[in-house]
């Protein structure tokens, strides 16, 4: 996960339109995934560790893990 690079959902772009729906911490977290920033430089920029944050996020459907339909694919050419 280290490496993989999140963005924002359209659930997420709803969510961001009424911030008092989520708490600050992943409230700054959506506005900071841009689908370029990996989560150490999410982390970093955010002087915390992100990770445990951005799977929640991505569980309840606001992340999308780019990376995550790549891997799916080379999968599916190497079967």
């Amino acid at each position: 996960m280290e490496g993989h690079l999140y963005t924002k959902t359209p659930r997420a772009w709803e969510a961001l339109a009424r911030p008092d729906g989520l708490d600050r911490r992943a409230h700054t977290l959506l506005l900071m995934a841009n689908g370029r920033r990996s989560l150490r430089e999410l982390s970093r920029l955010l002087d915390e560790d992100v990770h445990e944050l951005a799977r929640r996020l991505t569980a309840q459907g606001y992340l999308l893990d780019n990376q995550a339909p790549a891997l799916a694919d080379a999968d599916d050419e190497a079967a």
